[in-house]
């Protein structure tokens, strides 16, 4: 029986409820694992007629998380980053995405991006999921199309981010 996007909406709420800490984001990265592989589940939120680059597929009305589905289609190269106040689990369902963690290296000031170090890159295949935590530094970079489930602890493009670099 294929995961239905409802029953991944209730696990990860029943997880996040009974502990909203890490040991239940954890549950939430399972789940999220789970949804990436099912091909039904993927076929329906992430199919070929799925285009967009952010489409929120849920968002809690009490616990604000957002089960979002991302289709990227060519090669891109994302900043390092981190999620502001919140956490984040990237789920990988088609396509391959080179993650690299970085460290802080020194704050953004005076309007200027802050400085990280590079601290080791992996790879997330199809069936994969990681949990960011809050300040957790990284950047995705993708050759191909890929297709991703990402929860977000709260819907992030209603919050305002701090830029990093590499430091030279």
């Amino acid at each position: 029986m294929s995961y239905t996007l409802e029953q991944f909406a209730a696990d990860c709420r029943a997880a996040l409820l009974k502990d909203p800490g890490p040991a239940g984001r954890e549950l939430v990265r399972q789940y999220t694992q789970r949804a990436c592989a099912d091909p039904q589940f993927v076929a329906k939120h992430l199919g070929p007629d799925a285009d967009c680059e952010r489409e929120i597929l849920y968002e809690d009305p009490e616990l604000h998380f957002c089960i979002l589905a991302h289709v990227y289609k060519g090669a891109k190269n994302s900043q390092p980053h981190d999620h502001g106040p919140s956490w984040a689990v990237y789920g990988q369902a088609a396509g391959v995405t080179e993650m690299t963690d970085w460290r802080l290296v020194q704050k953004p000031a005076n309007g200027q991006p802050g400085k990280v170090a590079k601290v080791r890159t992996y790879e997330l295949k199809p069936g994969m999921a990681y949990v960011y935590g809050e300040g957790a530094l990284h950047s995705p970079r993708r050759e191909g199309e890929t297709r991703l489930i990402r929860i977000e602890g709260i819907d992030l493009s209603k919050i305002k981010r701090d830029k990093f670099e590499a430091a030279a």
